[in-house]
């Protein structure tokens, strides 16, 4: 029977995980309490699933690759657009501690109520929260040191870019790839491209 352990020996036996913090937010941040009853037997294959609204809780080994390149640490401030049920919210509410926080948007007004649900399952004690997204795109305004996007953009959102501390990371899915994108010096965006990925599209205002 496949188990939480199982899945996540797999994925660091496959050097798709190896961040020890992240790790153990795996550990402690189960699929389980994410996934919709109906699809519970399913909790621990490495495999999208439904979750309404024609979204998904996306594949274990590509959450964890995504966090292994989006590098949180404790104390980081991050925003994670697209947040669904709410899963990489929570692991990202873990990694980043109690100095840091995780704001979470989401279109869908029924997937924010799952995901602010799902989030309330955990005592976290740092500012770890799930809310409606505006019409544009991200926090216009603030800056972040982390952002992570789980749904497929069709061109590179520039206005993120902006969202970016210095030093600061975007990891994002473009079409059938995830870019990784790194703010040097607030002048220069370095990026990485990670090719073969299929994600839901990502609704930005026209």
């Amino acid at each position: 029977m496949q188990t939480n352990k199982i899945l996540i020996d797999a994925m660091i036996q496959a050097s798709i995980l190896h961040t020890p913090r992240i790790i153990e937010a795996f550990q402690k941040i189960d699929r389980k309490y994410f996934v919709r009853q109906e699809y519970r037997d399913y909790t621990y294959i490495d495999k999208p699933l439904p979750i309404g609204k024609n979204q998904t809780i996306s594949q274990p080994s590509t959450v964890a690759f995504m966090l292994e390149q989006l590098e949180p640490h404790i104390g980081d401030k991050i925003l994670d657009i697209g947040s669904g049920s709410a899963w990489t919210t929570a692991l990202l509410c873990y990694i980043v501690g109690e100095n840091g926080s995780v704001t979470g948007l989401e279109r869908l007004k029924e997937l924010v109520k799952t995901g602010q649900n799902n989030l309330a399952k955990f005592n976290f004690k740092n500012l770890c929260t799930v809310q409606k997204a505006s019409m544009k795109l991200g926090i216009s305004g603030e800056k972040f040191d982390k952002i992570l996007v789980s749904a497929s953009a069709q061109k590179i959102p520039e206005e993120l870019f902006a969202q970016l501390k210095t030093n600061g990371i975007l990891i994002i899915p473009i079409q059938n790839s995830i870019y990784k994108f790194k703010n040097n010096n607030n002048a220069e965006i370095i990026s990485q491209k990670f090719p073969g990925y299929i994600f839901v599209p990502l609704i930005v205002d026209s």
